[in-house]
């Protein structure tokens, strides 16, 4: 389906910047998006238009944005509440901070430039709530999510479609295996499992397989006997044992051994659980839920996990998406664990809220770790926040997201009126993230349709990204 072209019609503009031809190829594409721009390249000359003219939008470039031209867009503002006013910086937000203190009360948000007139313009439609832009509001409404929700945040249809059959399966009682990266929270998967299911007011155990020395798991699932080895002082139950009438969740099974593997395949089979040292067996009734980061299948194949153990497991698949194929996602959970991480401190609402620009920062950042780093990140940038700021910006955050060089963001091309225009000398490494970097504009950073712009697989711009 084809993204409609933002609708600015009504909308009045104001550009302040010193780039003439950059200045130009901005006000036709925002003209062709409907609105009325009016463009400056001196400070003075902005000032005469706002005294004539009600503008809506106001964008300055940093450099021609002094103290004075800022004292004037705050009353402006005063007087317009429904004004935004933009910065244009360049690329790198740390040259933001020596004009921190005289435009953080004023500026709305911090813009890359050269200006890309698409991604703007659909930040302006959701900055003002124009009408059928569907992203004014992060409220979660869909049935499936109001269910879900102490466990889940999400709007994106890669987690509608790994989700979507969750109430069947849980109430099912069958096996379940959770598959997904590391962080992309299997385990609230399994508890949520858990907590739909017939087995609710029984005990949810965890176990992360990994976790525990090859050694002692025999011991840490089926339990001992007293005097089964030195040290054994008492009968000590194991993990299926207190997870009797509830639910068993082994987190990254694939890590289990081979032998205890073999053990565990009988107890799944015959229902019963012999103690280490004991010789009766114990009669049980436990769901497992069990997760796994890695391929089980290959893992089959490479002989380091039982086959009928995997299809014991494999009775009913959950395969959740990573958050950067749930983009959507992103700025829900970023919110929410800002919310959690000040309400945790004791800060009273209403709390710093996300500047469009810092989403867009966000939806392009990597997350290797999944929304587990998502998390933490989160709770650092709330523990770590000035007390007085009310609107977290780039600059705020792209510390707490490390290197730049693992943003995928690219060099934003030099626009003349005919498209792109590369400079001269340019690598082709460089062309390439280039061409990359402007699809990614043009689809508001989604990949299928950039990868699909470029005629390119999902998978070769996936490679790409990651390469940078």
């Amino acid at each position: 389906m084809t993204q409609n072209k933002p609708d600015l019609r009504g909308l009045s503009m104001l550009i302040l910047d010193d780039d003439v031809r950059v200045l130009r190829a901005a006000e036709r594409a925002l003209e062709d998006f409907g609105a009325t721009v009016y463009v400056a390249t001196q400070a003075q000359e902005a000032v005469e238009l706002l005294s004539r003219k009600r503008i809506h939008i106001v964008v300055a470039s940093l450099n021609l944005a002094d103290e004075r031209f800022i004292g004037i867009v705050k009353d402006y503002k005063s007087n317009y509440a429904d004004s935004f006013f933009y910065i244009l910086t360049e690329q790198e937000y740390e040259s933001i901070e020596p004009s921190l203190e005289s435009v953080k009360m004023v500026v709305d948000d911090y813009i890359p430039k050269p200006l890309a007139p698409e991604r703007f313009a659909r930040m302006v439609e959701t900055s003002t709530g124009r009408p059928g832009t569907g992203s004014t509001s992060l409220a979660v409404i869909e049935p499936l999510v109001a269910k879900t929700k102490p466990y889940f945040v999400f709007r994106s249809p890669a987690m509608r479609r790994a989700l979507a059959g969750i109430s069947v399966i849980a109430t099912s009682g069958q096996n379940v295996l959770i598959s997904g990266e590391t962080g992309t929270g299997k385990e609230l998967v399994a508890r949520a499992v858990h907590v739909l299911s017939p087995r609710a007011d029984g005990p949810f155990v965890p176990v992360n397989c990994g976790a525990i020395p090859e050694s002692l798991i025999e011991g840490e699932l089926f339990g001992h006997e007293k005097g089964a080895f030195t040290g054994a002082y008492a009968t000590r139950k194991g993990k299926f044992e207190m997870a009797n009438n509830g639910t068993l969740f082994l987190d990254e099974i694939g890590d289990m051994p081979l032998l205890l593997q073999m053990r565990l395949l009988r107890v799944l089979e015959e229902g019963n659980v012999f103690r280490v040292g004991g010789e009766n067996p114990v009669r049980i009734s436990v769901r497992v839920i069990a997760a796994t980061r890695v391929d089980l299948e290959k893992a089959v194949r490479d002989g380091l996990f039982r086959e009928d153990l995997y299809y014991r497991l494999n009775v009913l698949r959950i395969n959740l998406p990573p958050l950067r194929d749930r983009v959507e996602d992103i700025p829900l959970l970023a919110v929410h664990f800002l919310d959690r991480a000040f309400a945790e401190m004791g800060r009273v609402p209403p709390y710093p809220s996300l500047s469009s620009e810092t989403i867009y920062l966000l939806e392009g950042f990597p997350w290797k770790g999944n929304v587990r780093e998502l998390r933490n990140i989160m709770t650092r940038v709330a523990t770590l926040l000035p007390p007085d700021t009310k609107r977290i910006f780039p600059f705020h955050m792209q510390p707490h997201l490390g290197d730049v060089g693992e943003l995928q963001r690219f060099p934003v091309p030099d626009r003349g009126a005919g498209g792109i225009v590369l400079r001269q000398g340019i690598s082709l490494d460089e062309a390439e993230e280039v061409l990359i970097n402007e699809a990614l504009n043009q689809t508001r950073g989604n990949r299928t349709k950039a990868a699909k712009l470029l005629g390119i697989s999902l998978r070769t711009l996936r490679r790409k990204l990651n390469k940078t």
